[in-house]
Order: C-alpha cells, then sequence, then structure tokens
C-alpha cells in the first residue's frame, strides 16, 4: 500500500481560492479545504516536502497576501481520495435564490431557487469562501436581461455559469490555468449552458471583445491592480465591474487604480474582512 505525505497549512487571512492554485505547480495529488486550513496531499516517494509549502506560503507573505502561516506534516496510509473530497463538498446556499450544488449531493429546491450545479475538483469557486458568496450576491443584484458578462480568473467557471443563469444572455470565463479551462467546460456541461457560456485559456489582453456589460473578476489585489487598464477598456460605456478577493483594508488603493481609468464607484459589499466594489464607467 502506498503512502501519502499530508501537509496541513494553516494561514491568515484565510483564503483558500486565492491560494490554493500556486501548490499544483508542485509534484502533488490533491487538496482538501478545511473550515480554516488546506490540506495538500503528495506521494511519500515524491519530492515534495515542507518546505516546499512553505516557500510558497512565504511568497505570498512577501506580497502582503498572507499576515501568518503554519504548515504541519504527517504520513499517512492510502485512501479514497475522491471518497475523502465528496464528503467535503457540500450543497451552499449562498441566498434565498442562489444555491451550489455538486452534482453528487441531493437537494430539493424551493420556488424561485436558481441551482448551480458545480463540481469543483482542482479549480476553485465553490461558494464556500466569502468573496465568491459577495460576488455572487451581487451578481444577482445587477445583472439585467441578455448582459454580455466576462468573468477574470475564472476558475470552475461559477460565476459565468451564475451571471446566465441569473439572466444574462452570454458569458465568457478566462483562466491561464489549464485545469481551470477543463473544469471550468464541465461545469458548463452540467448546467447544460454550452450555447450560452464559453470557458477560454487566456489573458485579459487576449480577450477581443470590448463590449461586455458586467465584468467580474475575484482575484488577489495586485492582479487587480496590474489589469486594471484591460478590465476598464473591455467594459461598455454604461457598464458594471465588480471586483472581489479583497481585504477591507484593499479598497482605498483598489478604488484610487479604478477610479484613475474613469471608473466610479458606486457600492460595495462586506462579509467578514472581504469586500467587493461595484464600479460604473
Amino acid at each position: 500500500m502506498r503512502n501519502y505525505k499530508e501537509f496541513i497549512a494553516a494561514f491568515l487571512p484565510f483564503n483558500a481560492e486565492l491560494i490554493s492554485g500556486a501548490f499544483w505547480d508542485l509534484e502533488i495529488e490533491g487538496i482538501n479545504e478545511l473550515d480554516n486550513s488546506i490540506v495538500i496531499f503528495a506521494l511519500e516517494e515524491s519530492g515534495v516536502t515542507k518546505t516546499d509549502i512553505e516557500s510558497i506560503l512565504q511568497a505570498f507573505k512577501d506580497e502582503n497576501l498572507l499576515e501568518s502561516f503554519s504548515v504541519k506534516e504527517e504520513v499517512v496510509e492510502n485512501r479514497n481520495w475522491n471518497e475523502e473530497w465528496e464528503k467535503k463538498v457540500r450543497v451552499i446556499e449562498v441566498t434565498d435564490k442562489i444555491v451550489i450544488q455538486p452534482s453528487f449531493k441531493e437537494y430539493s429546491p424551493k420556488e424561485g431557487q436558481v441551482i448551480i450545479k458545480i463540481d469543483p475538483k482542482m479549480s476553485f469557486g465553490t461558494g464556500e469562501h466569502q468573496t465568491t458568496r459577495l460576488v455572487l450576491q451581487l451578481i444577482e443584484n445587477y445583472v439585467k436581461e441578455n448582459d454580455f458578462a466576462l468573468d477574470v480568473g475564472c476558475g470552475t467557471g461559477v460565476l459565468a455559469i451564475a451571471s446566465v443563469l441569473l439572466g444574462a444572455g452570454r458569458a465568457v470565463g478566462i483562466d491561464n490555468d489549464e485545469w481551470c479551462l477543463l473544469n471550468g467546460t464541465e461545469n458548463v456541461q452540467l448546467n447544460n449552458l454550452e450555447e450560452k457560456v464559453e470557458i477560454r485559456l487566456c489573458e485579459i489582453k487576449e480577450v477581443a471583445e470590448k463590449d461586455f456589460d458586467l465584468i467580474l473578476a475575484n482575484i488577489n489585489k495586485h492582479i487587480l491592480i496590474d489589469i486594471k487598464n484591460d478590465l476598464a477598456g473591455k467594459l461598455k460605456a454604461s457598464g458594471t465591474i465588480i471586483l472581489s478577493g479583497l481585504l477591507t483594508t484593499d479598497e482605498e488603493d483598489i478604488v484610487k487604480c479604478y477610479s484613475e481609468t474613469g471608473l466610479k464607484l458606486i457600492g460595495k459589499k462586506i462579509l467578514d474582512e472581504w469586500i467587493a466594489l461595484i464600479f460604473v464607467k
């Protein structure tokens, strides 16, 4: 029986969706998200070490994305990792209207609910994290019928899918991670939206369209600052941008940068220490 190394990484602020992706560059087998930590699995014979995990977290800390972190290492016997993962994924009622349902979990929808089927696998955007919840809540408030939506850093594709299920006419989700292309496309198919939602493997600069009514970007502060002009340039004159992946302490810097592009802050929503900002052109 093969043994696995199990690295339990705790960090503050806890934002698994934004941090976990960096670990897939290592020779790992899987990642599970817990309430306040993530568990990274690697074969015992792999070259992955505790130092590797700590180095990645230290890089995030150096960029002021983390305040602190700790890593514990254990060796465990082989398990059914898919079964372990499925135990931890749950149905999430984001609002009275929006529900995220894994395909392998039972749920009896209430009248008027919009069911978004998402199997996250190696991508991120399960609805568990505060920033995903914030953006979903704001999509419900700001999406208009037949909008053309763009989800930047789409992960599982949940925001692009949600925008269409909540009224947008079509949506494009982009990510620079091939796993997100595969997983996002699978989730589009799960929701029978192949005709309305397209997932692309690309950067924002490679998106040709410049007529989006609604742009969604749930990614970290530094990337949002780097791509501010690209996002503003893809938006219609009457369009709306919703930004998250941000701490409340990031608000001043983001508002200053995006105001320089001609965008105007019209609202915000806070959940715990996280914030989402709404801009219009």
